[in-house]
């Protein structure tokens, strides 16, 4: 039980930390804290510039490219950011502890829940090199994809604790709908890496001292990934319908299984009717990190209908 609970937990504070994650970007608060673990060299960032040494451009200058210029308000974004990320690491490690109840009779549940655990503290590691590359591109890319790994097996180790007392409806013609989910999975991570290859190009625009501060001319001003990106989220939406009219045909009664497909769809409509407001209204920035989490609990949505739908296989147990 504690397994369970605590690892509902878990996922909670994972989707906040992308969400802070994408608060973090959209701000420009990436270097709010140009070093790492501390900020500015303090466990407790500063509030105000007084606080810092007369000459702290010069001590990080070389970080930040010469760029140094105090902001509270970054800083402080930056440093909750790294505390939900601290938060959620002392979590995940309670569930890898938490899984040793299961040592008798589900041992690859407690290898998963110390994957976790590395992945997690890997995805930290790579935060730091974040840090250190300036926001390098592609390094941000992959951070992101390594975000979504951990999601999928963090997941996948609840799920499996939680199949013990859930029970799933009846489901005929899996094959079809099995096809239709992988191809969604796939898809929508292909999408997720678009849309962050598309906050890449804004990052560049926003570098331009011509047009960097003027929102309205952001989106003309795209490339290719931004017109494959807003088209694509069309073509997820026709497959996540297409999917939900074939689940109503192969199911007798509808439970947990039809529930999250109601929900994934719901989520997939709201994620694109925020899309389509940063590229109407000028790229908000309220609306970005909105748009980013609710594309990974989609994702993760999209990994536990496939779970649950081949559960009799995925979760079969080795008892020692």
């Amino acid at each position: 039980m504690w397994f369970r609970k605590l690892g509902l937990v878990t996922i909670v504070s994972i989707y906040l930390l992308v969400l802070a994650g994408g608060i973090v970007r959209s701000t420009g608060s990436g270097m709010g804290c140009p070093d790492w673990p501390k900020c500015f060299g303090m466990w407790v960032p500063p509030t105000e510039v007084s606080q810092l040494p007369p000459n702290y451009q010069e001590i990080y200058a070389e970080k930040l490219h010469g760029e140094v210029e105090f902001n509270p308000v970054k800083t402080w974004i930056e440093y909750v950011n790294r505390l939900i990320g601290a938060f959620t690491g002392i979590v995940v490690f309670g569930v890898f502890v938490a899984s040793f109840s299961y040592r008798k009779r589900d041992k690859i549940l407690i290898f998963l829940s110390f994957l976790s655990v590395v992945l997690i503290g890997a995805n930290a590691a790579l935060g730091k090199f974040v840090v250190d590359s300036f926001l390098k591109p592609g390094v941000v890319t992959a951070h992101m994809l390594l975000a979504i790994l951990v999601v999928f097996v963090l997941l996948y180790s609840i799920a499996r604790a939680w199949s013990e007392v859930i029970e799933t409806e009846k489901v005929t013609n899996k094959s079809t709908l099995n096809k239709i989910l992988m191809l969604l999975l796939i898809l929508s991570t292909a999408q997720v890496l678009i849309g962050t290859q598309v906050r890449e190009a804004i990052d560049k625009i926003i570098a331009n001292p011509i047009f960097g501060y003027d929102r309205s001319t952001w989106i003309e001003q795209l490339g290719l990934s931004f017109y494959i990106h807003r088209s694509f989220s069309l073509i997820l939406l026709g497959l996540h319908v297409y999917l939900i009219i074939q689940l109503k045909k192969n199911i007798q009664t509808k439970g947990i299984l039809y529930n999250f497909l109601r929900a994934l769809v719901f989520l997939v409509i709201v994620e694109i009717v925020s899309g389509a407001v940063m590229a109407y209204f000028s790229v908000p920035a309220y609306i970005q990190p909105v748009h980013l989490t609710l594309a990974i609990v989609a994702l993760g949505l999209q990994f536990v209908i496939l779970l649950l739908l081949n559960s009799g296989k995925v979760f079969q147990k080795e008892t020692a």
